[in-house]
């Protein structure tokens, strides 16, 4: 069959490029060999911030005095993520893009010349473009006997029907962080392995130790400096010759791009792949490299919805359009749903020196009005990075109880490249966490 358009991937970066250019009057379809709605809707966002979330409301009820009791009901906790899963059905993820105009393709895709992608032997043409939005996998480390070894993926980790006894979390990403938590809040015995001297080493300085200290009060253990040698069922050997033993071993040491040789496909900022001849191959999501994460693959995916549909009218996107993710290189929001919570955008200060920038940095803890009301002995730090060249912004973290919902003004403050000497008329109300705006104003100097 022939289409305008054929999207390889029905994951939401796949769904929200085929919606753009099916909306835009092209005919789509869009290829799937699992579940549509993908990786976030049924083994990673949505089940895993669910898993997470019932213990985090239970924590933050009992830091307000006059709350007394209160527990957590496993089964019901894993109920209300099989929820938000569907029980791992997409019928309804499938009617939905019928009825977006999405022709839905069940099967492997592979590109198998110029606009053609083959799907369980037959071979479909795309008039106008092909989209690879095929995500990522996960990463598995090169230690003795894994390949032999039943360890969980985060697939396994969002999906268990049970809580295991014990666990063991092999990296300090993302993900550890966030199951070790998640498990350890429904009753497992927890084990954190990291390599370094501390989880999430990406981030600010202080992040890694912030959440390593809420973690060990949930009772996880936590290893630094830990590498492994070696995995075995029920036991992780280290390069130091210990041996941590658990039921179940979660490997969480990364994502690759899901492409043949794992390597990302190279794109601009409208999702065109480099190095491909005939403007007809794009790409968004994972499986760019550019930004793992769901928000940033369907941002991209709008980009490259919009730059096909400009593409058919004979238009180039300009820069800061529709068409165009350039937020991608100056402010990729990204929050860590553990407790406390990670909520960072920008660069970070080294990062922004590496760079060539002349920066200030203002570190606070977050003790306003706002965040004594939100939780007795509130615990919170927050980082601002202003390049004094421009006195705008180019980076700004938080960690504490609840600051997820902070981040998008920050966010709008770097993309809009909002001057300090204008956002100190930004008038946060009172009495909220966001008032810990103005006092990162009063110390950076106004």
């Amino acid at each position: 069959m022939d289409f305008d358009v054929i999207v390889i991937g029905g994951g939401p970066v796949g769904e929200n490029v085929a919606a753009r250019t099916a909306a835009g009057g092209l005919s789509t379809a869009m290829v799937e060999k699992e579940l549509v709605g993908g990786e976030c809707s049924y083994w990673a966002c949505m089940p895993s911030k669910a898993l997470l979330r019932s213990g985090h409301a239970l924590a933050a009820a009992r830091r307000v005095q006059g709350v007394t009791g209160g527990s957590l009901d496993p089964q019901q906790v894993l109920a209300r993520r099989t929820g938000f899963t569907s029980n791992w059905d997409d019928s309804g993820q499938v009617q939905w893009a019928e009825s977006a105009d999405i022709h839905v393709l069940r099967g492997e895709g592979e590109v198998t010349g110029e606009r053609e992608v083959t799907v369980g032997g037959e071979v479909h043409r795309a008039r106008q473009a092909v989209v690879v939005c095929t995500g990522s996998v996960p990463k598995m480390p090169p230690l003795d006997g894994i390949a032999d070894a039943r360890v969980w993926t985060s697939r396994e980790a969002t999906s268990a029907r049970e809580v295991p006894d014990s666990l063991i979390v092999l990296g300090g990403g993302v993900v550890g962080v966030e199951m070790a938590q998640a498990w350890a809040r429904l009753g497992s015995k927890v084990t954190l392995v990291v390599s370094g001297d501390r989880p999430l080493p990406r981030m600010e300085e202080f992040v890694g130790p912030l959440v390593a200290e809420g973690l060990r009060e949930d009772g996880v253990e936590v290893l630094l400096n830990a590498r492994a040698s070696a995995v075995a069922p029920g036991a992780l050997t280290l390069e130091d010759g210990r041996v941590v033993r658990g039921s179940e071993i979660l490997v969480a040491t990364g994502r690759v791009p899901a492409t043949k040789d794992s390597k990302p496909l190279t794109v601009d900022d409208t999702g065109l792949v480099s190095d491909v001849d005939g403007r007809w191959l794009y790409a968004a999501g994972d499986v760019t490299g550019r930004a793992l994460l769901t928000h940033q693959g369907k941002y991209q995916a709008r980009a490259v919805g919009s730059a096909i549909l400009a593409q058919v009218r004979g238009e180039e996107p300009e820069p800061w359009s529709a068409g165009q993710s350039n937020a991608d290189h100056v402010a990729v929001p990204q929050v860590v749903f553990t407790d406390p919570e990670v909520a960072f955008v920008g660069h970070t200060a080294e990062e922004a020196r590496k760079a060539g920038r002349d920066v200030k940095v203002v570190d606070l803890d977050i003790a306003v009005a706002g965040s004594s009301l939100h939780a007795d002995g509130y615990k919170g730090k927050t980082r601002m990075v202003v390049d004094e060249r421009t006195r705008t912004l180019v980076g700004v973290t938080f960690v504490g109880q609840d600051v997820a919902e902070l981040l998008h003004a920050a966010t709008i403050a770097i993309v809009g490249e909002v001057p300090v000497d204008r956002l100190w008329h930004a008038v946060p109300a009172y009495p909220t966490i966001s008032e810990v705006w103005l006092r990162l104003l009063e110390s950076y100097g106004l």
